[in-house]
């Protein structure tokens, strides 16, 4: 009969790609390992792991047995959360994933009305890229996404959206032609950032191949836009206070600002825990999200 203890050492060794790591991880002997894995292989009827180099990797049966072994210890904490809960209602948590510029310049205001308003939860946020937190709502270990894009995954649901309109900003007291976009330094959002990839639809629209620079945080960016090293395109939300106070100044061009509806994302086939589903219904009613 399979056992948590096994799956548990399946995904140690999934997420490390290697035996001999996830001995160490666990504070087991590397034979241990291979026994669990030897069992798990057994039940499963079909090889789970092979080799690749000097690690493993997961088979195609291997990376489905890890999806539900993901899933399994995120329902067992959750099982763990509500029943607290039903014990005493002001015991609950909330795990969030967010794209970083969500994280940094939505999430905070929303988050401190919603531990304000209601009785505080127990708060776990991922702040990943776009393919890690939609990763991470796939397997269950996150109950909620915050995410500048739909989701692309007929697993996922839409549960509220907010308006959310991208800008290129630049210094201030700067005008800007199409000439002038085309030779201007653009400071990027890393591979993998939803913002990268829309900047990048702006440049095929405006049909322009510009120098660009790769800054992995938006706040970098702003202050690299502020010093007059390049322009950007970025969320509103992100340079609001910048560009109220004067400090940036909003570059027109024809096909901006662009509307990117944030997105606050469930999964299809999961019921919302008490805690999400509280959140939910606080960000329709006090934070400028409507109910998709």
């Amino acid at each position: 009969m399979l056992s948590l203890n096994q799956v548990r050492t399946f995904l140690e060794v999934a997420e490390r790609g290697s035996v001999r790591l996830a001995a160490e991880r666990l504070v087991i002997s590397q034979p241990a390992v291979s026994s669990a894995l030897a069992g798990l292989q057994k039940i499963v009827g079909a090889p789970i792991v092979e080799r690749d180099g000097r690690g493993v990797r997961l088979t195609p049966a291997g990376e489905r047995l890890a999806t539900y072994g993901r899933r399994i210890f995120a329902l067992l904490d959750e099982a763990v959360d509500e029943a607290r809960a039903a014990a005493n209602p002001t015991s609950r948590r909330l795990s969030l994933a967010a794209v970083p510029t969500a994280a940094e310049q939505l999430l905070p205001e929303l988050l401190s009305g919603f531990q304000a308003e209601l009785e505080p939860v127990d708060l776990h946020l991922e702040v990943a890229n776009k393919d890690q937190v939609w990763d991470r709502l796939a397997h269950w270990e996150a109950d909620l996404v915050l995410a500048g894009r739909p989701p692309q995954h007929e697993q996922f649901v839409t549960l509220a959206v907010r308006p959310n309109a991208v800008v290129v900003v630049g210094p201030p007291n700067r005008s800007y032609g199409i000439a002038d976009l085309a030779r201007a330094t653009w400071l990027l959002r890393e591979p993998g950032s939803g913002t990268r990839e829309t900047t990048e639809t702006v440049f095929a629209q405006l049909g322009i191949a510009p120098p660009a620079v790769t800054i992995g945080s938006n706040g970098a960016i702003r202050e690299c836009v502020r010093v007059g090293l390049g322009i950007s395109l970025v969320s509103r939300d992100a340079v609001a206070r910048e560009l109220a106070d004067g400090t940036l100044s909003e570059i027109p061009t024809p096909i901006t600002p662009m509307v990117r509806d944030w997105h606050l994302v469930g999964g299809r086939k999961r019921d919302l825990p008490s805690g999400a589903q509280r959140f939910l219904h606080y960000v329709i009613a006090n934070g400028a999200f409507r109910a998709a």
